[in-house]
């Protein structure tokens, strides 16, 4: 994948309100302050860039009197590495003053600040995110970024191991890159030296390893490079199990976001979500879906073909968004048949706006007469199992006679 460079795109960036604002804080005699990494490649693609990330000469100190001096808010989020958040009305920016690793255990660096840009673009990860832009414009690219970015190739700065060593973070970050900004056959060292390293993943926080992969699932090469890494091991080793890549394909294809995405690729059965949980310290929200698409998996498939009763009543029960985001994954698999009818609701309700509500609630038990207690749950979940097994029906009639078996249900 070759890209077209945007070479206006840093003046675009660089026009920003909250850029101009903070480069004139910044601006003083003998100091030099750039825009650095992911917002001058993005915008060089033609890309608007989320995060905002500049290197200066000043100290941290510095950064943070000049930007007050300003009339801008100055927050040490990372003082201890010279990172200072720059807080613009418009948008946020991370000012980081140019340094140097003294030593590094390949998770955490010990820095030192320093003056020199082509020194601080030297110790970052990738080519492609090695790039500066000055005030006036001037894209600098001292490690052949550009030619890759051009290019589509992924490559790590200087020996792709030593960069590794530094963070082994980086192994998961160059098939991330390599999917969002590469294809075909990635760079052989880099591959190479992220399989002898493999054993440093365990090193990592689960939390960081989550990150990155749920990144990599959302880029546009996910599945190539998703089989990628499941054919030397690294996939199974932060994913365990068998992964899917035939139903992450049809996730990607639909659009999903990264946690159906990983839903699609690792869970099989209703047990792969408390181990996804663990391994990867998914957020409850991203849980909750795993662990609902490993019911809808196993419901679908326990029935030989699904008809438009089946599809209300599971839509009742998960969410017509999350059927009809299953069903997607599993298109073209013998299981489950649908009929037409059942596509047709399926598609009706995907929007999850107008999924089938039960009709009845214990206030209704209690204005026909019932005292409150147990036994009004009782007759509603034996109503509601009636309700679930006709289709969920929504009409008068049927909610009468759902009802009359409630209180049946209660009294009896």
């Amino acid at each position: 994948m070759s890209h077209q460079l945007d070479r206006a795109g840093p003046a675009a960036l660089l026009a920003r309100p909250g850029v101009r604002a903070t480069f004139a804080a910044l601006s003083a005699p003998g100091e030099e302050t750039r825009l650095v990494g992911g917002c001058v490649r993005d915008a060089l693609l033609g890309h608007s860039a989320a995060d905002i990330d500049l290197a200066t000469t000043l100290r941290p100190a510095a950064v943070m009197e000049r930007a007050r001096a300003a009339g801008l808010k100055a927050v040490p989020t990372g003082i201890e590495h010279g990172t200072i958040t720059v807080v613009t009305p418009q948008e946020p920016l991370e000012v980081t003053t140019l340094r140097e690793d003294v030593e590094t255990d390949g998770r955490h660096a010990v820095v030192r600040f320093g003056g020199d840009f082509a020194q601080d673009a030297a110790r970052r990860d990738f080519t492609i995110n090695a790039l500066s832009v000055g005030a006036d414009g001037i894209v600098h690219d001292t490690v052949g970024g550009v030619d890759d970015l051009q290019a589509g190739h992924v490559r790590f700065i200087g020996e792709a191991a030593a960069r590794i060593r530094e963070d082994a973070l980086r192994i998961l970050r160059f098939f991330r890159f390599h999917a969002r900004f590469a294809s075909g056959e990635p760079d052989a060292e880099a591959l190479t030296a992220c399989i002898a390293a493999r054993d440093a993943l365990d090193g990592l926080s689960r939390e960081r390893v989550r990150s990155e992969l749920l990144k990599l699932l959302l880029a546009p090469g996910c599945v190539p490079v998703a089989a990628l890494l499941s054919s030397i091991g690294l996939l199974q080793r932060i994913g365990g199990g068998v992964p899917e890549l035939g139903r992450l394909a049809r996730s990607a294809e639909a659009g999903q976001d990264a946690a159906m995405r990983l839903a699609a690729l690792c869970v099989h059965a209703a047990h792969d979500e408390p181990r996804l949980r663990q391994d990867l310290r998914l957020a409850n929200a991203e849980a909750a879906q795993l662990a609902t698409y490993a019911r809808l998996l196993a419901a679908l498939h326990d029935r030989e073909r699904i008809g438009r009763g089946d599809i209300r009543a599971l839509a009742a029960l998960h969410g017509g968004a999350m059927v009809a985001q299953s069903l997607a994954i599993l298109a073209g698999e013998p299981r489950p048949l649908l009929a037409d009818e059942a596509q047709m609701e399926a598609d009706r309700l995907a929007s999850g706006d107008n999924d089938p509500l039960f009709p009845l609630a214990g206030s209704d038990l209690i204005d026909a007469g019932l005292t409150p207690g147990r036994h009004i749950g009782q007759g509603l979940a034996v109503a509601k199992a009636e309700w679930l097994a006709l289709g969920c029906p929504m009409d008068e009639v049927s909610r009468n006679d759902l009802l009359a078996k409630a209180i049946a249900a209660a009294i009896g």
